[in-house]
Protein backbone atom coordinates (compact mmCIF):
# COMPACT_ATOMS: atom_id res chain seq x y z
CA UNK A 1 0.00 0.00 0.00
CA UNK A 2 1.17 3.51 -0.66
CA UNK A 3 0.50 6.46 1.62
CA UNK A 4 -2.54 7.62 -0.38
CA UNK A 5 -4.26 4.26 0.25
CA UNK A 6 -3.75 4.27 4.02
CA UNK A 7 -6.80 5.41 6.02
CA UNK A 8 -6.89 6.75 9.51
CA UNK A 9 -9.00 4.92 12.08
CA UNK A 10 -11.54 7.72 11.93
CA UNK A 11 -11.84 7.47 8.13
CA UNK A 12 -12.25 3.71 8.33
CA UNK A 13 -14.91 4.08 11.04
CA UNK A 14 -16.82 6.61 8.92
CA UNK A 15 -16.74 4.28 5.89
CA UNK A 16 -17.96 1.38 7.98
CA UNK A 17 -20.82 3.44 9.42
CA UNK A 18 -21.81 4.59 5.94
CA UNK A 19 -21.82 0.98 4.74
CA UNK A 20 -24.00 -0.13 7.66
CA UNK A 21 -26.46 2.71 7.00
CA UNK A 22 -26.65 1.77 3.31
CA UNK A 23 -27.32 -1.88 4.18
CA UNK A 24 -30.03 -0.90 6.68
CA UNK A 25 -31.64 1.27 4.02
CA UNK A 26 -31.67 -1.69 1.62
CA UNK A 27 -28.98 -0.25 -0.62
CA UNK A 28 -26.80 -3.36 -0.69
CA UNK A 29 -24.24 -3.44 -3.46
CA UNK A 30 -25.15 -7.00 -4.34
CA UNK A 31 -28.22 -9.14 -3.88
CA UNK A 32 -28.52 -12.86 -4.41
CA UNK A 33 -31.78 -14.61 -5.13
CA UNK A 34 -31.90 -18.34 -4.64
CA UNK A 35 -34.72 -20.32 -6.15
CA UNK A 36 -35.79 -23.26 -3.99
CA UNK A 37 -35.34 -26.67 -5.62
CA UNK A 38 -38.15 -29.21 -6.01
CA UNK A 39 -37.62 -30.67 -2.52
CA UNK A 40 -37.82 -27.26 -0.86
CA UNK A 41 -40.82 -26.29 -3.01
CA UNK A 42 -42.68 -29.42 -1.91
CA UNK A 43 -41.92 -28.76 1.75
CA UNK A 44 -42.89 -25.09 1.47
CA UNK A 45 -46.16 -26.09 -0.17
CA UNK A 46 -47.01 -28.22 2.88
CA UNK A 47 -46.25 -25.32 5.23
CA UNK A 48 -44.15 -27.62 7.42
CA UNK A 49 -40.80 -26.97 9.04
CA UNK A 50 -37.79 -28.99 7.92
CA UNK A 51 -38.05 -31.09 11.07
CA UNK A 52 -41.75 -31.83 10.56
CA UNK A 53 -41.35 -32.61 6.86
CA UNK A 54 -38.35 -34.87 7.51
CA UNK A 55 -40.29 -36.70 10.21
CA UNK A 56 -43.23 -37.25 7.85
CA UNK A 57 -40.86 -38.73 5.24
CA UNK A 58 -39.09 -40.73 7.97
CA UNK A 59 -35.69 -39.24 7.19
CA UNK A 60 -33.33 -37.12 9.26
CA UNK A 61 -33.59 -33.34 9.17
CA UNK A 62 -29.93 -33.32 8.07
CA UNK A 63 -30.75 -35.46 5.02
CA UNK A 64 -33.57 -33.09 4.11
CA UNK A 65 -31.20 -30.12 4.44
CA UNK A 66 -28.70 -31.85 2.14
CA UNK A 67 -31.46 -32.38 -0.44
CA UNK A 68 -32.77 -28.82 -0.19
CA UNK A 69 -29.26 -27.39 -0.55
CA UNK A 70 -28.53 -29.60 -3.56
CA UNK A 71 -25.61 -31.43 -1.98
CA UNK A 72 -27.41 -34.77 -2.24
CA UNK A 73 -30.30 -36.11 -4.30
CA UNK A 74 -33.21 -38.15 -2.95
CA UNK A 75 -33.55 -41.79 -4.03
CA UNK A 76 -36.31 -43.02 -6.32
CA UNK A 77 -38.70 -43.83 -3.47
CA UNK A 78 -38.02 -40.52 -1.74
CA UNK A 79 -38.54 -38.68 -5.03
CA UNK A 80 -41.95 -40.32 -5.33
CA UNK A 81 -42.90 -39.17 -1.82
CA UNK A 82 -41.70 -35.65 -2.59
CA UNK A 83 -43.80 -35.59 -5.77
CA UNK A 84 -46.83 -36.68 -3.74
CA UNK A 85 -46.06 -33.97 -1.18
CA UNK A 86 -45.93 -31.39 -3.96
CA UNK A 87 -49.18 -32.48 -5.61
CA UNK A 88 -51.05 -33.32 -2.40
CA UNK A 89 -49.54 -31.38 0.53
CA UNK A 90 -52.55 -32.25 2.68
CA UNK A 91 -51.46 -35.90 2.75
CA UNK A 92 -48.13 -34.98 4.34
CA UNK A 93 -49.85 -32.59 6.74
CA UNK A 94 -52.20 -35.40 7.80
CA UNK A 95 -49.20 -37.67 8.43
CA UNK A 96 -47.63 -35.08 10.71
CA UNK A 97 -50.89 -34.56 12.60
CA UNK A 98 -51.45 -38.30 12.98
CA UNK A 99 -47.96 -38.83 14.38
CA UNK A 100 -47.61 -35.47 16.13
Amino acid sequence: MNKSQIMSGEELGEKLLLSVREMQAGNAARTTKVEPNDVAKARLKTGLSQTQFASALQISARTLQEWEQGRRQPSGAAKALINIAFRHPEVIQEEVQANG
